[in-house]
C-alpha cells in the first residue's frame, strides 16, 4: 500500500472514531437530561409524601371539584395540625369526589397533596415516564439495549404498580 494511502485510511478511521464518541456524547446527555427532568418534575410533589414528619398531615374530604382542582374540608390527623374548612387538592385520575384520602399539607398553604403508598407512587409518575422515554434514547443513541430494557422495565413497573395502587 502507497504510504498517502496509509495515512487517508488512517485519518477517515480517526474522523469517524471522533464522530461516534460525539454521538455517544450527545446521547448521554440528552438522556440524562430526560432523566434529570423527570425526577424535577416528580420532586415537586414528592418531597412533601417522603418528607412528610413535622408537616402537617390529615384527610380531605373531596367535596366539589372543577376545572383541575378540587376541595373538600381537612381532618388533622397529626399533633399540631389544624382543622380547614377548605383545602385545594388537584384533581386527577388519583381524586374522586365523594372520597376521602389522606394527605399532607404543603408547608405555607392550603393546598394539599396525597400521601401514602398511593400518593407516593403518583408523585413518581413523571419520573416513569422520563425512563421510558430515556430508554428509547439510550438503546438507540448510545446501543446500550439491556440497560435501555432495564429502564424501560422499571417504567413500566412504576407505572404498573402506580395503577394497581390509585
Amino acid at each position: 500500500m502507497i504510504p498517502a494511502m496509509r495515512a487517508a485510511v488512517t485519518s477517515s478511521q480517526s474522523a469517524y472514531a471522533a464522530l461516534r464518541y460525539a454521538q455517544l456524547a450527545v446521547m448521554g446527555v440528552v438522556a440524562g437530561l430526560i432523566l434529570i427532568a423527570g425526577v424535577w418534575a416528580s420532586w415537586g410533589t414528592a418531597q412533601h409524601v417522603m418528607l412528610s414528619k413535622g408537616r402537617e398531615q390529615g384527610t380531605i374530604d373531596v367535596r366539589s371539584c372543577s376545572g383541575d382542582v378540587c376541595t373538600g374540608p381537612y381532618t388533622p390527623v397529626s399533633p399540631g395540625s389544624r382543622a380547614r374548612a377548605r383545602v385545594v387538592i388537584d384533581q386527577s385520575v388519583a381524586v374522586e369526589k365523594g372520597r376521602t384520602y389522606t394527605v399532607t399539607v404543603k408547608p405555607g398553604s392550603d393546598q394539599v397533596v396525597r400521601s401514602g403508598p398511593a400518593g407516593l407512587l403518583y408523585a413518581w409518575v413523571p419520573l416513569a415516564g422520563a425512563l421510558l422515554l430515556a430508554s428509547v434514547v439510550v438503546a438507540g443513541g448510545l446501543r446500550l439495549t439491556r440497560v435501555a430494557w432495564a429502564m424501560a422495565g422499571a417504567g413500566i413497573a412504576l407505572l404498573t404498580a402506580t395503577i394497581l395502587v390509585v
